[in-house]
């Protein structure tokens, strides 16, 4: 697995012309392979038998994670190669611990699941063209099965080998790299303050909120090969720290306002990123974590030059006013009152468990209501 700097194609094109690699079965997504023009810089020799599945779904589905596998089963791919975002890249994640005969056999079962494989049935390359989730170094993967959102964990689920394109990301569509870089931004601040934090994850979401602090205004607004870089490569830092401690409850709320509502994930974070920081900050003697909590919130400070709580949560409404993500209900046509019961149900419940402060019923009403001071 190379290193998260940028790769060269030359890196690339060393493990795809492998002699055992002759079949591969690439999973991308139509607009992105040739939007961000990875038809031009990739190129396959004719000694390569290469079949081109386009995803159809813009969430990973569970329905087509099954017709994946089946044009996979059918075709007995040496390779499967992941082009696209995270749907893309968790479909090939899925597809390359399980096989066919797993999937129906287990159903919506799947997913609960942790050690669903013992071996990769296929070796598998991630390259994202989205600066974001971090998807090619996480032990994790999306499905959503009747529109509520289910992660498959395992440790197989990590890609054999990435590689970080600046290329790819640069011409992005504007909404895209907003939502996508915001991610990263939550990501890496959420890991800092996860009950399951370590010395390395914490190492990991400095170095990218360094990043993305300082290059996601002008990567969305003015991008060019630095600032798309700086934000590539934050991403895959924030993946890395959140492969170690997970999310928390921005990223366990948000899953209900993309499958109920089509607001994009980053931008479903960004809704309630700064109300769980300061409901947090301010129960923070209640912290149930094995850090100070404090000083983890010092950190996140630093980065957004600082100097107390209320400065970084209008720092962070100024920054999401900047990238035009809107988190007013009613702008987004979303009446809190009456959905707030399909909401709360829909909440992804491991993720709460990683926030330092323990989450009531009651409070979350109250933060999903704008109530909580």
């Amino acid at each position: 697995m190379f290193d998260s700097g940028i790769s060269k194609i030359s890196d690339f094109n060393q493990i795809i012309e492998q002699k055992n690699f002759n079949k591969i079965f690439l999973i991308t997504g139509k607009n992105s392979f040739f939007k961000s023009e990875a038809n031009l810089l990739f190129k396959f020799s004719k000694k390569k038998n290469v079949k081109y599945y386009y995803k159809k779904s813009i969430l990973p589905e569970y329905d087509e994670l099954l017709i994946i596998l089946n044009e996979i089963h059918n075709f007995k791919p040496d390779l499967i190669l992941a082009i696209g975002g995270g749907a893309v890249i968790d479909y090939a994640k899925i597809a390359s611990i399980v096989d066919l005969s797993l999937i129906i056999k287990l159903k919506s079962k799947l997913i609960r699941y942790d050690n669903i494989s013992n071996k990769k049935v296929y070796p598998l390359i991630a390259v994202p063209t989205t600066a974001g989730a971090g998807a090619e170094v996480t032990s994790n993967a999306v499905i959503y099965i009747d529109k509520i959102k289910y992660s498959v964990e395992n440790k197989l689920l990590i890609p054999n080998y990435f590689f970080l394109f600046t290329r790819l990301i640069i011409g992005n569509p504007y909404k895209l790299k907003t939502s996508a870089g915001f991610d990263a931004i939550a990501q890496a601040i959420e890991s800092l303050i996860s009950m399951k934090s370590s010395k390395a994850s914490v190492a990991f979401a400095r170095k990218s909120l360094i990043l993305s602090s300082k290059n996601y205004l002008s990567f969305i607004k003015k991008p060019n090969k630095e600032n798309s870089k700086n934000m590539l490569v934050a991403s895959n830092l924030a993946g890395k720290a959140i492969n170690i401690s997970k999310t928390t409850a921005p990223h366990a709320v948000s899953y209900p306002f993309t499958t109920l509502f089509g607001i994009s994930h980053g931008h479903a974070v960004s809704l309630t990123l700064e109300k769980f920081l300061l409901f947090n900050y301010k129960k923070k003697k209640f912290s149930r974590s094995s850090f100070d909590l404090n000083n983890r919130y010092k950190i996140i400070f630093e980065n957004f030059q600082v100097n107390n709580i209320d400065d970084l949560c209008n720092k962070i409404k100024f920054i999401k006013k900047e990238a035009n993500l809107e988190d007013s209900y009613k702008k987004l046509n979303i009446n809190i009152s009456s959905s707030l019961d399909k909401i709360l149900s829909q909440i992804n419940i491991l993720r709460l468990k990683n926030n330092p402060i323990d989450l009531k019923k009651s409070d979350l009403r109250q933060l999903l209501s704008n109530d909580f001071e």
